[in-house]
């Protein structure tokens, strides 16, 4: 019953920050959606073994990760930026999650920048910076989803961040 409780009060936390993060890693409100749903209904199958989860945001956000990571595999027919286009995501959507960050950037950029510049770090950047940046889980939470060390995390948001800065830079923005 406890772990119930728990996976309700999980439920109501983090449905929306799931959300953004899938919607922002596939670009489609429609399979954004289905991935949430898929992410509680693998959660909820995982306790209803008996089996208990400790902390439900890394847990959460690891199925999450796995299954975006699956969506991924599937073979994909249009660009991630007319992914973007058909979404119509608005001009600026992502400015205040860039202003907030801990190693904000000095610019502003709308979500068609940040989605070009996203798109030309590595995956294994890419992935460590949204974590950070628009869903605001600590390096400790990244690391335990991603199954990584909390130094490894912290150098690739480091690193990632800086291709970033290094990239928009190079376009002038």
């Amino acid at each position: 019953m406890r772990q119930e409780q728990a996976f309700l009060e999980a439920f109501d936390q983090h449905a929306d920050a799931l959300y953004r993060h899938a919607f922002f890693r596939v670009s489609d409100p429609e399979k954004a959606r289905d991935i949430v749903s898929d992410t509680f209904t693998r959660t909820w199958d995982y306790l209803v073994k008996g089996k208990e989860v400790d902390d439900f945001r890394p847990f959460l956000y690891r199925t999450l990760n796995h299954l975006i990571i699956d969506e991924y595999r599937k073979k994909r027919t249009e660009s991630l930026d007319a992914l973007l286009d058909d979404a119509e995501v608005p001009e600026g959507a992502f400015d205040e999650l860039v202003e907030g960050s801990q190693e904000a950037t000095e610019f502003a950029l709308d979500a068609k920048q940040v989605h070009e510049l996203l798109d030309e770090i590595p995956e294994h950047y890419r992935v460590v910076v949204v974590m950070r940046y628009f869903d605001g889980l600590l390096p400790a939470e990244i690391a335990e989803v991603l199954k990584e060390s909390v130094n490894t995390i912290s150098v690739r948001i480091h690193r990632g961040v800086a291709l970033l800065q290094k990239h928009a830079a190079d376009k002038n923005l």
